[in-house]
């Protein structure tokens, strides 16, 4: 690894690299120099992202543009160049490695502690909603193509069901039927793109408040982290995947769907952040698809694990048997829920934007 941070304009000579953090998809450490300095090293896992020069293209140009319009030191991720000037290095290994700015005195929580947390997540949301209002989305490359795509999803999921691979169709047939019985609604925020009723957004696609860099002392949003699924795509999914995984009452993986629900007041919470961050940057029929947002991507993602539980657990790393089943079921738990609250979360964020703005 020393070999690899030689090759980038560091300030001093890296003296020790280890392993940090609890990512998952790319292999992250953490840099000390011989001047005190401290970076992040990660290795890109290029079997997800295929695409590196356009994923390091899109990070490049949102973090260049955040910087360029106010968002300086602890509130932008900074790119360190290679010695040659390049945003990322292709080593004689094989590999693809980035090395960012580390961001001090931060902290980065895995869940809320509190609603308050919950909150502090929707601000630094809304506030990457607001600094790229006007940035030209359709600009970035799609670093996973079709990712919020639920017709595509809907797609993926009649082949799985088809081939039937694993003999599992029989044992899930409430959860098949479930799943198609909500699929026009599925579509519905893509056909509102399609028409032009929704605009084209910079999104970050992983909104979870672990993505989210607070400050130590004051618990406040430094800024957003992972970039690595900014793409193109509608504000409602990046609302809704903050709801789906954040206002949950339970673990994604509960096996008792009674302790399941979504909780309103953790979608209050977290509502009154990202849209107090906003301002006036969303359009009426913008704020009007966030709770139905919140459906989609909580249908979009249960479907998902529906599929790969009928592939054979291929996608979705399982800890124990059935265990992506599990996870489809708390998903379409909690969609039920959604429905019967979908008059409530609207009203929740009318309230609020008018409040905002």
């Amino acid at each position: 690894m020393l070999e690899i941070l030689n090759q980038f304009l560091l300030s001093g000579r890296a003296i020790s690299c280890e392993p940090y953090g609890n990512g998952h998809i790319n292999r992250t450490y953490l840099v000390i120099t011989d001047a005190g300095r401290r970076y992040i090293l990660q290795r890109i896992n290029d079997a997800i992202f295929r695409d590196v020069e356009g994923l390091m293209r899109n990070i490049a140009l949102v973090t260049d543009y955040l910087r360029a319009h106010g968002q300086t030191g602890r509130n932008a991720l900074s790119l360190v160049p290679t010695k040659d000037g390049a945003r990322y290095l292709h080593s004689l290994d094989g590999g693809f490695y980035r090395v960012y700015e580390f961001i001090e005195d931060s902290v980065c929580l895995e869940r809320a502690e509190n609603e308050e947390d919950f909150r502090q997540s929707g601000v630094a949301f809304g506030e990457f909603q607001r600094q790229l209002a006007e940035f030209p989305a359709h600009t970035l490359t799609e670093t996973i193509p079709h990712f919020h795509d639920t017709r595509d999803r809907y797609r993926l999921f009649r082949e799985a069901l088809a081939a039937d691979a694993f003999q599992r169709a029989q044992e899930v047939q409430p959860e098949i039927a479930f799943v198609l019985s909500r699929e026009a609604m599925a579509g519905s925020m893509l056909s509102m793109l399609e028409s032009g009723a929704l605009p084209l957004r910079v999104t970050h696609n992983d909104t979870k408040l672990n993505n989210v860099m607070l400050d130590a002392a004051t618990r406040k949003p430094l800024c957003v982290i992972d970039l690595d699924t900014v793409m193109p795509g509608l504000a409602g999914n990046d609302f809704g995947d903050s709801i789906r995984f954040g206002a949950s009452t339970a673990p994604e993986d509960e096996q008792d769907l009674s302790r399941v629900e979504m909780s309103l007041s953790l979608y209050r919470a977290y509502a009154d952040g990202f849209l107090s961050a906003c301002g006036n940057s969303l359009q009426p029929a913008e704020l009007e698809t966030l709770p139905l947002g919140a459906m989609l991507m909580t249908l979009e993602c249960g479907v998902r694990f529906l599929t790969d539980y009928l592939q054979g657990d291929t996608y979705f790393r399982i800890h124990r048997a059935k265990h992506n089943l599990d996870r489809c079921r708390t998903q379409f738990h909690l969609v039920a829920d959604m429905e019967r609250k979908q008059d409530a979360m609207l009203n929740i964020v009318m309230e609020l934007a008018r409040n905002a703005s």
